[in-house]
């Protein structure tokens, strides 16, 4: 199977990420994606997510139906690294992570898809790579997705 970089999102009312007791990004309406970074992801899967988070209709629109991007909303976007998101419990009781990339490459991949978020849409937020973070949020919904980027 190609590598895909991974997200899991969800559609908020407000989410926060809290450091040590230190609040590190938060957002008000808009989405919480949490992103996993596979060996073989680059440039072409960190472009496509975040073609996925800015596009992917998950507002409603006037007839209450979800017709509406982040793009045309112009909410929040908290951006969270999330290395278990790759993780294969096809089997056992104990989770194997031979599928999420190195700490170095994931940090490189992670921070170019917030680069390119930044560059994009404005209200870009993240949490902190590798830190032990908790993340507060009130789920809209409530709406969560799975998205891949290949």
């Amino acid at each position: 199977m190609p590598s895909a970089m991974i997200a899991l999102i969800q559609r908020v009312t407000e989410a926060s990420v809290v450091v040590d007791g230190e609040t590190v990004g938060a957002i008000g309406p808009g989405l919480l994606a949490f992103i996993a970074v596979q060996p073989e992801d680059g440039e072409k899967q960190a472009r496509r997510m975040l073609e996925r988070l800015l596009g992917y209709r998950v507002f409603a629109d006037a007839e209450g139906r979800m017709n509406r991007a982040l793009s045309d909303t112009g909410g929040g976007l908290l951006l969270v690294s999330q290395f278990t998101l790759a993780a294969d419990t096809a089997k056992g009781t104990r989770a194997s992570f031979t599928r999420a990339a190195s700490p170095e490459h994931a940090r490189q991949w992670f921070d170019r898809l917030v680069e390119l978020a930044r560059d994009t849409h404005p209200g870009v937020e993240t949490g902190r790579f590798r830190a032990h973070m908790e993340v507060r949020l009130t789920n809209d919904g409530p709406v969560t997705f799975w998205l891949e980027a290949r």
